[in-house]
């Protein structure tokens, strides 16, 4: 079944687990399902049987942000909602939520908080009730009233459910201190600019539950690993969601209420958490958002303190060494950032222009290869030919440059390609490079083309594959590495980060997931994705021709029904190697 939205529980040994979902199923008015993954223990007592749930279960823990990226990858819903296992949520809160982010895909979205009055404990002896705790071993007023039992403390205690929210503990504003730690902000309720307003804006989250798109959930990366399984959640959200050019807003028109569990023993978090592992968090936490260093930033920190300011800690004398930094950091990033968006003007008028030659496999034919070669010297640009064997007759254009880096047979895969690419770009001068891949024909016309900015991917997507056994061809709109160019400091930065990437998974021993990576920068929002940039696209004024034989690294479809997923084929043409436009078979008659 297509849902709306997805609801992505993670857990880890909790008790409350079965009736957080009992409790969301009751309330769902919307076409919305539970993703709830057990992360390293059954649920005790079981889940309720529906066909609106969806369970994934870990032998062993893989962490609280693991499992809610897990849960995600099953989804295929328009939005999905993060909650933790210990909630209670409004009548409702679905429609209620989806309604108000409809048109808002930049947006992250939180429901008013209250704090969760899940049960209370009740002696069977005398009768005494008190507040949620840990599991008590005497009567809670066993020594501390008159009238006390002194027997009370041998009986078991029985928990009361109650499940219903604090209507007093409601909370709607959050901000974060300048460690980057989660703050309460009840101040900012009475801001002129919150009155009478459902939607409010609020500068960071409590984490425990926020919503957004599918689709932005990928994008921002909102529950990076590398933070490790806990901690900095509301930070994370927060940052990303405002730094990236999104809102973070609260809809005061529902509500989720949340259990608060800081008393220790059995009533503390159920993921085991050290101190080392929330100190690693909060630093990751401040490399990247008080230094500026998350990717898919457009705005500095420094924006989000004086949209929000005047903020406790930020604004008092204490924080002004901190505040200082960010002031700094900040200039310092939208200095970096305008000269990346806006590229020299001389450098437009007479921009340097250098090829990256690269093979990506040495079975091909050599006459074909040759002919490739041949069509791409009509650019009369430089080329830099990266390649596991000398390659003939490159001399007979002095501009051209023939290195050869040592590569071993196991460079013959995909990581040979890319650190090819690499070396071939750092020993560039140029100010924009081109890919251009040994088994593809380019016209003169695809290099004519200068990047708008420094800080995106640009494609040709005027490409034919042409199938030379037989001369059958096929257009469709699609982004490829092959066709791709950009300023050349930004490619050396993706490329560099891409390697150090795949090398730290091959030292691990672990498989590389390319598919999850992603060969085209910019084109897709996967959470394996090396960057969170921007790619665009240009049409050459004579196409690319693709070739396609025997001996391809990578396979062609040939027919629409062999995409899994039609929006992949769109703008789909048929031709051979006689009606290809700008184009003969004479062109070909290497084969």
């Amino acid at each position: 079944m297509k849902y709306d939205l997805s609801i992505l529980i993670p857990s880890r040994n909790e008790i409350f687990l079965a009736q957080t979902v009992s409790n969301i199923l009751e309330n769902i008015e919307g076409n919305t399902e539970i993703i709830v993954v057990l992360d390293g223990a059954w649920a005790d007592p079981p889940l309720p049987d529906d066909p609106r749930l969806t369970i994934l279960y870990h032998n062993e823990s893989v962490g609280q942000r693991k499992a809610t990226n897990e849960a995600c990858r099953l989804s295929k819903s328009k939005w999905v909602m993060k909650i933790d296992a210990h909630c209670a949520v409004d009548k409702g809160f679905d429609v209620k939520m989806m309604k108000e982010m409809e048109g808002h895909d930049d947006w992250t979205m939180i429901p008013a908080l209250y704090n969760l009055h899940a049960f209370d404990w009740k002696c069977r002896k005398c009768g005494n009730i008190w507040y949620q705790s840990p599991t008590p071993n005497h009567c809670k007023n066993n020594g501390e009233s008159k009238g006390d039992n002194p027997n009370c403390d041998s009986m078991a205690f029985e928990q009361v459910m109650i499940w219903k929210p604090r209507e007093s503990r409601r909370s709607e504003h959050y901000r974060f201190d300048t460690t980057l730690h989660f703050q309460y902000h009840g101040a900012r309720k009475k801001h002129p600019e919150n009155q009478g307003k459902d939607i409010v804006e609020t500068m960071s989250a409590q984490g425990s539950c926020f919503m957004l798109t599918r689709e932005k959930y990928w994008e921002l990366n909102i529950c990076d690993e590398d933070f490790g399984s806990w901690g900095q959640q509301g930070t994370e959200v927060a940052c990303k969601t405002w730094l990236s050019g999104g809102k973070l807003v609260t809809n005061k028109k529902t509500w989720y209420s949340h259990m608060f569990r800081t008393q220790g023993g059995d009533f503390g978090f159920p993921y085991p958490i050290s101190g080392k592992q929330t100190e690693h968090a909060r630093e990751y936490s401040r490399e990247l958002f008080l230094n500026n260093t998350w990717k898919g930033q457009v705005k500095p920190l420094l924006w989000l303190i004086e949209k929000f300011a005047p903020l406790p800690d930020w604004h008092d004398p204490q924080g002004k060494e901190v505040l200082d930094l960010v002031v700094k950091k900040g200039l310092e990033f939208d200095n970096k950032h305008k000269e990346m968006k806006s590229p020299d003007p001389i450098t437009q008028k007479n921009p340097k222009k250098e090829i990256i030659y690269y093979t990506y496999d040495s079975a091909k034919s050599p006459k074909m290869l040759e002919a490739c070669r041949e069509q791409l010297r009509l650019a009369e640009w430089p080329i830099i030919y990266m390649s596991n064997s000398p390659i003939e007759n490159v001399e007979r254009n002095a501009s051209m440059k023939n290195l050869i880096p040592s590569f071993n047979k196991f460079y013959l895969s995909f990581h040979g390609m890319f650190k090819k690419i690499l070396l071939g770009l750092e020993l560039s001068t140029a100010d924009y490079c081109f890919m251009a891949e040994d088994d593809v024909m380019y016209d003169p016309s695809h290099f004519d083309f200068t990047p708008p900015t420094n800080d995106m991917f640009y494609y040709n997507e005027n490409v034919w594959h042409l199938r030379l056994t037989d001369g059958f061809a096929i257009s469709y709109t699609a982004r490829r590495l092959s066709q791709m160019c950009g300023n050349r400091k930004f490619l050396i930065e993706h490329f560099r980060n891409r390697l150090n990437k795949i090398e730290k998974i091959i030292e691990k021993g672990e498989r590389i997931h390319w598919q999850g990576m992603g060969f085209e920068p910019g084109t897709h929002n996967r959470a394996d994705r090396i960057d969170d940039f921007k790619s665009g696209s240009w049409m050459s004024k004579v196409p690319s021709i693709d070739l396609k034989d025997a001996n391809n690294a990578t396979t062609a479809r040939w027919k629409p029904s062999e995409f899994r997923d039609q929006r992949n084929c769109k703008n789909w043409k048929e031709a051979n190697w006689d009606t290809i436009p700008d184009w003969n078979r004479e062109s070909f008659n290497f084969k």
